[in-house]
């Protein structure tokens, strides 16, 4: 196999603002020292979560959340619902708020259209059930709203009132358009009933699908790093995948198999989720340096 291959590492891959802001926080809660702990994985990938840990970062859950009492807690990007803010007074709890400026400005219009419209309209957010981000917009409504994961989902909301439609702000914009346009559809069939559409997707994260399609395109291969458990990086490879067939999902450079860098490779290209720390990345093309010296 040739030695003279370009490695590149995507410029648009990696963390997003939100991310980085809630690493660096807690970095700097670390640095004083004493105990911190962080409700739920800081972020969507085992690297940096150990890399973290190892700092002194002690990861919760929300059973975990509710026996601590006078201790400091970190609340990453994703946000939180009410509850958790009134567990924290209750049991005198210091809370380090690392909330994405984004997510939490889309709480506060979630709270709102609730608190105003009240049983007038009927919520629906379109997003990953379950999903940390979406389980604090939910929490906003009193866990009234209606979470719809596709579009297909769209027959399960009832149309015998007013929508006002929500997205996660991680969730592909054409989905969500997609979603908008059938809800508005079954509205008008149903007696004409009224879809208030909220534009709430985060654009930094949108942007995303195109520049890694167009990355994916201008390369022999692929190798796309990822955390297993991010929903952002499922979406992303799937653009990869859409864009070169020879793209392949790994979490560590340990996955790479040598067998993938064929003699016809001449340009490999390496990118990530927004959950995807640079240095993961940069480790990961160090290692395909190495198999392709190796070969």
């Amino acid at each position: 196999m040739s030695k003279d291959i370009k490695i590149e590492i995507d410029e648009h891959s990696g963390f997003c603002f939100g991310v980085v802001t809630a690493i660096k926080k807690a970095e700097e809660e670390l640095s004083k020292g004493g105990v911190l702990y962080c409700l739920g994985d800081i972020v969507h990938n085992g690297s940096e979560v150990k890399r973290l840990e190892e700092a002194g970062l002690v990861t919760i859950d929300h059973e975990q959340f509710a026996q601590l009492h006078d201790a400091k807690v970190l609340l990453r990007a994703h946000g939180e619902p009410p509850a958790t803010y009134e567990m924290a007074k209750r049991n005198n709890i210091t809370l380090i708020d690392a909330t994405c400026p984004v997510v939490l400005m889309l709480q506060k219009r979630i709270k709102t259209e609730y608190d105003t419209e009240g049983d007038k309209s009927r919520i629906v957010i379109f997003g990953k059930k379950g999903h940390a981000e979406v389980n604090g917009l939910v929490g906003q409504t009193d866990n009234r709203a209606i979470v719809i994961e596709s579009p297909s989902e769209v027959s399960k909301v009832g149309l015998d009132k007013n929508i006002s439609l929500f997205s996660q702000t991680t969730k592909p914009l054409d989905e969500y358009n997609e979603v908008a346009e059938s809800l508005r559809e079954g509205l008008k069939q149903n007696g004409g009933y009224s879809l208030k559409f909220n534009d709430t997707i985060c654009r930094q994260v949108a942007n995303r699908i195109p520049n890694i399609f167009n990355f994916a395109k201008v390369h022999d291969l692929i190798i796309f790093v990822s955390g297993k458990k991010s929903s952002n990086g499922k979406s992303l490879f799937a653009e990869c995948h859409r864009a070169n067939e020879r793209s392949y999902f790994i979490s560590s450079a340990d996955e790479l198999e040598a067998a993938w860098f064929a003699d016809d490779v001449k340009s490999i290209g390496v990118c990530g989720a927004t959950s995807t720390p640079k240095w993961l990345m940069e480790k990961v093309a160090d290692r395909i340096k190495e198999i392709i010296t190796n070969n």
